[in-house]
Order: structure tokens, then C-alpha cells, then sequence
């Protein structure tokens, strides 16, 4: 068994362990839950017995997870969240989704300090889905201005022409994107530190 191997197999073990404790199952009751003897499931615990994965697909069912999720490996790069800066558009992001979500969806974090209405609204096909988590944002939607507070949620179709700016001060945001929308919104990043613009 290489080294990488053995880190797996200890990852395993611990992860069973783990969700075997955080549901307060004895070693009996998840033993009787998967068709295994006790004493199995604590070797298996304890890195005595070897595990196969006849035995670990009735244990990841009986812990309500599945097999990939048991197994996957865990990288360090996962573990920290790094913000991505658009000083042009005056906005600071964190993503929250490592991957597209189903349907293609990314969820991020905004920080929104940009107070000036963009020259040119943007539009592309989908819509965006945002709310308000502090200060206030100002909805550039077609013709109509929208203030949306803290507590507050929108979507709309991005067919529309739109943009989203700070009203009075900085504003914090949770919001959904397509496809389409993570493109045009989180595309134009660098790492220089941004800047607020004076309020129009």
C-alpha cells in the first residue's frame, strides 16, 4: 500500500467515525444498520482490518451519504476562499460554489462600492437572482431604478438593460448566476485594491 493509499484509507476511516458520532449512533447501532458485526465496524474504524467496498457501500448508506462523498479526496486549495477584485466595475466577489451548481448556477458573495451609473448598461440572455445582505444597491433596470435594502431580494431578466451600484455606501450581496451571467458579472477581474467613486 503506497502513502497516498494509506492517507485514503485514513481519511475514510475518520470520516466514518465522524458522521457515526455526529448522528450519536454506538459502534452496535450502525453496525446493526449496515449488516455488519461491531467488532467489523470498529476495525474498520481503528485501521486494523482493511476496508473493501462491499463493506463501504451498505456503511455510506446507512450514514445517509454516498460512496463518492466517503472516498473523495481532500485538497488544502478547497479550504480557502480567495475574493476576486473588478476594480472597473467597482466590485469585490467570492464564490461560493466550486462548481456550477445544477442547472449551471454559481452562487457568489458580492461586495458592491461602485456608486456611479455605469455609461453603458449591460444585457445578456438569462436572468439574476440577488439579495441584500448590508447597505442598499441601486437596480439599474431599463429605465427604472430600483433601491433594494438589506433583507431585500431581486430578479430579473437580464434581457433587460441592467447594472447593480452601491446607493449610499457599500453594500454586501448574496447572488445566483447563470451561465450566461457569471461570463459577463465575474469575467473582468484583477487583484489591485478598488476604489469607491463619489455618489452621482
Amino acid at each position: 500500500m503506497t502513502q497516498d493509499e494509506v492517507d485514503v484509507d485514513a481519511v475514510i476511516r475518520a470520516r466514518i467515525r465522524g458522521l457515526r458520532q455526529a448522528k450519536g449512533w454506538s459502534l452496535d447501532a450502525l453496525a446493526a444498520r449496515c449488516h455488519l458485526s461491531p467488532s467489523t465496524l470498529s476495525r474498520i474504524e481503528t485501521g486494523s482490518r482493511r476496508i473493501s467496498i462491499d463493506q463501504l457501500v451498505p456503511i455510506a448508506r446507512a450514514l445517509d451519504t454516498t460512496l463518492d462523498q466517503l472516498v473523495e479526496p481532500v485538497e488544502d486549495t478547497d479550504v480557502v476562499i480567495r475574493p476576486q477584485h473588478d476594480r472597473v466595475h467597482g466590485a469585490t466577489t467570492w464564490l461560493l460554489s466550486r462548481d456550477e451548481g445544477p442547472h449551471g448556477l454559481t452562487v457568489a458573495k458580492m461586495r458592491i462600492t461602485r456608486r456611479t451609473r455605469p455609461k453603458q448598461l449591460r444585457v445578456h440572455p438569462g436572468h439574476d437572482w440577488f439579495t441584500v445582505l448590508s447597505g442598499t444597491v441601486r437596480l439599474y433596470l431599463g429605465e427604472r431604478v430600483i433601491l433594494v435594502r438589506a433583507g431585500q431580494a431581486a430578479q430579473f431578466s437580464t434581457m433587460a438593460p441592467h447594472a447593480i451600484v452601491a446607493h449610499d455606501g457599500p453594500a454586501e450581496c448574496l447572488t445566483i448566476l447563470d451561465h450566461e451571467g457569471q461570463r459577463v458579472h465575474l469575467n473582468a477581474v484583477d487583484l489591485t485594491p478598488e476604489e469607491s467613486s463619489p455618489p452621482r
